[in-house]
């Protein structure tokens, strides 16, 4: 088995900078600095005229507008050329009525895919794997989920997971599997002694000192 490490493969850390990239899109060229004060989700697919990745891009395109009303912009990509791209969602306004409005990377020469860590070569040497990267309006990775070839992705997971994170951004707190906007979050836990025991006289919903939950 070829070692990773040694390979041509990276995979970014998160709360890291997120690769820097400058390539062509369905929408002309696009960087990294492009999206600078707006959340991105840059998600990967296999091939262009693919089933399974159609679905997921209509399903993108039907929710941009949310993903716009918190801050969001899409970003698709795959190894394929530009006017496949192009091909490719005209067929998906001819053949479903959806106008995919976020623009596609051509990414021919995998520079993007490569940096990204869209490339398993135990999936496949040429395609990129079913990824998704939640980057920050600070160019920070804060999340990234990997699916295999056969099977789509959730889209509510990712407006749910965007929200989430700029719940905690926004008031310092975590959330707890499953949360949507409105429901309690978590109180971060106490990091001395002293804390530990004040904690639950804070007015915390508190099941014991190290986990409590308040309503924003």
């Amino acid at each position: 088995m070829e070692n990773l490490e040694s390979s041509n493969y990276a995979f970014p850390g998160l709360n890291e900078r997120a690769p820097e990239f400058k390539a062509v899109t369905t929408d002309g060229l696009k960087t990294l600095d492009d999206y600078k004060g707006r959340w991105l989700v840059l998600f990967s697919h296999p091939a262009d005229f693919t089933p399974v990745c159609t679905t997921e891009f209509m399903a993108f395109a039907n929710r941009a507008a949310e993903f716009k009303d918190i801050n969001t912009e899409l970003l698709g990509l795959s190894i394929d050329s530009h006017y496949s791209h192009l091909a490719w969602i005209r067929n998906i306004k001819e053949k479903f009525d959806i106008d995919v409005p976020f623009p596609i990377i051509a990414d021919l020469d995998m520079k993007v895919a490569k940096s990204y860590g869209m490339i398993h070569p135990g999936a496949a040497d040429t395609s990129a794997v079913r990824a998704t990267f939640i980057i920050d309006d600070k160019g920070i990775l804060r999340a990234m989920v990997y699916y295999p070839m056969t099977n789509g992705r959730s889209i509510d997971e990712f407006v749910r997971l965007v929200k989430a994170l700029q719940t905690s951004d926004e008031h310092g707190v975590a959330t707890p599997e499953g949360w949507q906007p409105g429901d309690k979050v978590i109180v971060p836990p106490p990091a001395t002694a002293d804390a530990a025991e004040a904690r639950l006289t804070e007015g915390y919903e508190c099941t014991d000192w190290y986990f409590c939950k308040k309503q924003l």
